[in-house]
Parts: structure tokens; C-alpha cells; sequence
């Protein structure tokens, strides 16, 4: 015979000994980024998917909130986009092919000026993408775009052309994904 009483109170016990999370501290990483001196404040994440399947969490770090996509991309100011990848279906080859994409649509085309610079970018990507990578894709004025995956430092792309076009991929009217880009502009809070 089966004793309920002792198997239900290991049970319960363990559900509420479970750690408790915010849906903020859950989904859109952490509330605050440190850029240097500079803490960011989150302000706005959401997803990006392809049908039913979520590609990625993308999150936006600014010194203050602002839902002016046109001002956060034209800013000088330290600003940061977190990429959490939360599908096995990201690859390196899948993710360089958007990145382009996204350069193409976010300059109109023109990327003739800022190549090089896509190309500097694009070698930080040269290591296999899995699930759970996160990528941080920090704005430091005067100096640059400068890309971490996973905590570990992978390049310094400078130039303010390149700057606006990097985050214009997510924020610019044309962005390949306008409910992530109004999650990140923080348009669609409750």
C-alpha cells in the first residue's frame, strides 16, 4: 500500500522551497547593464520568431527610457542590445544571413560605406551559435560597437555610420520585426 500523506508533503515542500522570480528577472535579462562607468537601464525586450518558433530574446539598454526609435539610433550615448539565443535553430551561417539582411534594409541598401566595418562585425560571429549564447552589443561614444558573447570581449567596431545601422536593424521602421521592435522601444507595456 502506497502512503499518500508523507509522498504529497515532499511534494508541496518542494514547490514551495523552489526559488521565486519575477517575469522581469525571468525573461529580458537583467534589469540594469554596466558599460564602464555607465549603468543602462532596460528599456524593453521581447522576441523574435519565425512562426512558431522564438529565435531569440532581444533586449534594449538605454540611460533613460525612450520610445523615439529615430533618437535612440542618431544618439551619442552609451546604449547596449543583449541577444539571448532560445533556439537550437540559430546557427552562425542562419545569423550572419540576417545580420546582412538587416545591414541591407536598415541603410536602404547603401552599406558601401560602413563594409569594412560589417566585415570586423562579422568575424565576431565566427565561433558555432548554440542555444543560450548571449550576445551583448554595447555603443561606446568615440570609441565604438563593442561585442561580447557569452562575457568574453570579441571586437571593437568603430564609427557612428556603423552604430546606426547595427541597431537600426532592430529599431528602424523598416526592422524586419516591428512587434520586437516596439517590445524594445517598450510601445507595448501594459
Amino acid at each position: 500500500m502506497v502512503r499518500w500523506k508523507p509522498i504529497l508533503f515532499v511534494l508541496l515542500t518542494s514547490v514551495f522551497l523552489l526559488p521565486v522570480h519575477s517575469a522581469d528577472a525571468l525573461e529580458g535579462g537583467p534589469e540594469k547593464l554596466k558599460l564602464g562607468k555607465v549603468e543602462l537601464q532596460r528599456n524593453g525586450y521581447g522576441f523574435r520568431k519565425k512562426g512558431l518558433l522564438t529565435l531569440y530574446e532581444g533586449s534594449l539598454y538605454l540611460q533613460g527610457t525612450s520610445q523615439d526609435a529615430k533618437a535612440i539610433v542618431n544618439a551619442e550615448q552609451p546604449m547596449a542590445i543583449r541577444i539571448e539565443i532560445t533556439s537550437g535553430f540559430v546557427s552562425q551561417e542562419k545569423l550572419l544571413t540576417a545580420l546582412s539582411e538587416g545591414f541591407q534594409t536598415a541603410t536602404g541598401g547603401n552599406v558601401q560605406a560602413i563594409n569594412s566595418e560589417i566585415q570586423k562585425f562579422r568575424e565576431c560571429f565566427n565561433e558555432p551559435i548554440k542555444k543560450n549564447d548571449i550576445f551583448v552589443l554595447s555603443y561606446i561614444p568615440e570609441a565604438g560597437v563593442l561585442v561580447h558573447k557569452n562575457s568574453v570581449k570579441k571586437g571593437l567596431i568603430p564609427g557612428k555610420e556603423f552604430k546606426r545601422a547595427l541597431f537600426g536593424i532592430w529599431l528602424d521602421d523598416s526592422s524586419v520585426d516591428s512587434s520586437l521592435r516596439s517590445a524594445m522601444l517598450g510601445t507595448n507595456r501594459r
